[in-house]
């Protein structure tokens, strides 16, 4: 067996692979390595039944909240999701823990060892990380399993699984260059989850994009708004007070505890699969056992309270919009608030940063994404100043999180933003300071 360093490296020398393959994606999308992988190995990526998530925000963290549902039901859970904030083997996790070093090694080692069986088929580091998890939840074994999409749907590595519960939490224009310029054809992509005979959870409400979810042939569709909903959806110390509402029960006040509004819909979305998945409404107590227990790390979390420092790994204009609605209504608008965000190509530095409410800032701390792909830090300085907000430039995530502190009074906000790649850094500097 390989040591986790040199099963790491192994992975890693698939990063090539990585990028190759997303510059033809959309010409040339393909299943066809990861169908070979699947049945080299057994097809352990059908040894358990299996709930799949997609959706352009809120995947992970409705994800997390089915975890959470199922595990409340009595169940072993195996999840995946991406991209992990520090370490990697939060990607693949078993009742919520990460997989340990040793057993990460391990099926590494095993992927490792087959490639060779497989031909001239080279997986990407994505479609390793996939197989990886599918290996382990069938080794375990885990009772059900929770797939978060990487990207997209139809042609994701995920996708070789049949799940018999399908969630889409949203459609909105993000990843543009893989998934197409417009609304439609980005659920087009994310429909490739859904498959013939399994129910479908749509979040999403746009009416005109429904036919194309249909055309997938789902047994049943619970749409948001008409079969399950968040009726209630208010502010309570520490978290969110919930009115739940599926086709099998009702629910009131279920205290959730994570931030911001737009979790609510998410934890009724993993509610709906929950119940389509066991054919019958949760028991109450459970549900609510399972709203006060879940974690969604890098989503509107607390690392600090003087000043007050929250991290959201908000992405796209959409997640930014979120994130600015909930500090706002959660931490106070009387709050001056200083900004650090990073972020990366592909991004309009001016727009996301009117969607984070940045003309209220006192001050942008701009500061570079550790990944090849980020944008400079002085771009987004520059778009900062243009809106006319003052901004620094810095050269790394830690001496932008020096900066906002040192800045910063007690009273005041510090959010971090822009990239879960940043805020993934930003944990690792914070709890090095002991947040």
């Amino acid at each position: 067996m390989l040591s986790l360093g040199d099963a790491l490296a192994w992975l890693d020398s698939h990063q090539n692979m990585e990028r190759m393959l997303a510059d033809s994606r959309r010409d040339q999308p393909d299943l066809g390595r990861m169908r070979t992988v699947v049945d080299v190995l057994g097809h352990p990526e059908a040894s358990a039944p299996a709930i799949h998530v997609t959706g352009t925000n809120g995947k992970t963290s409705t994800a997390r909240c089915l975890t959470s549902l199922l595990t409340a039901k009595g169940l072993r859970v195996g999840t995946f999701t991406s991209p992990h904030l520090e370490a990697i083997n939060e990607r693949i996790t078993a009742d919520g823990e990460p997989i340990p070093d040793v057993e990460l090694a391990e099926v590494l080692s095993t992927l490792a060892g087959i490639e060779s069986l497989l031909g001239e088929v080279r997986l990407t580091w994505f479609e390793i990380l996939t197989a990886a998890a599918m290996l382990w939840f069938a080794d375990r074994p885990v009772d059900a399993a929770v797939f978060e999409v990487g990207l997209g749907g139809r042609w994701d590595a995920t996708n070789v699984i049949e799940a018999q519960v399908a969630v889409v939490t949203n459609i909105g224009l993000d990843h543009v260059e893989f998934l197409g310029p417009t609304r439609s054809d980005v659920a087009g992509e994310k429909a490739g989850i859904v498959k013939p005979g399994s129910t479908l959870i749509l979040g999403e409400r746009d009416p005109d994009l429904r036919p194309i979810f249909e055309r997938e042939k789902p047994a049943a569709t619970w749409l948001a708004g008409r079969d399950y909903e968040c009726l209630n959806n208010q502010l309570a110390v520490g978290g969110r007070s919930l009115d739940l509402r599926t086709p099998g029960a009702g629910y009131e006040g279920v205290w959730l505890d994570l931030h911001g509004s737009h979790q609510g819909d998410n934890f009724a979305a993993a509610l709906a699969a929950t119940e389509a998945f066991f054919g019958q409404p949760t028991d109450d107590k459970l549900v609510r056992e399972a709203a006060a227990t879940v974690r969604s790390p890098g989503r509107l979390e607390i690392v600090r309270r003087q000043p007050l420092v929250v991290l959201d790994g908000a992405k796209n204009l959409e997640g930014a919009h979120a994130a600015a609605a909930a500090v706002t209504e959660e931490f106070g608008s009387a709050r001056s608030e200083i900004l650090v965000v990073g972020m990366l190509h592909g991004k309009d530095p001016a727009l996301m940063l009117e969607a984070l409410g940045a003309r209220r800032a006192r001050l942008v701390v701009a500061c570079p994404a550790p990944s090849p792909r980020t944008q400079p830090a002085g771009v987004v300085a520059e778009a900062a100043i243009r809106l006319g907000v003052d901004a620094i430039e810095t050269n790394s995530i830690e001496d932008a999180i020096d900066a906002a502190l040192a800045e910063a009074a007690p009273d005041d906000l510090v959010l971090v933003t822009g990239s879960l790649y940043v805020v993934g850094a930003a944990r690792a500097v914070l709890a090095v300071e002991g947040a």
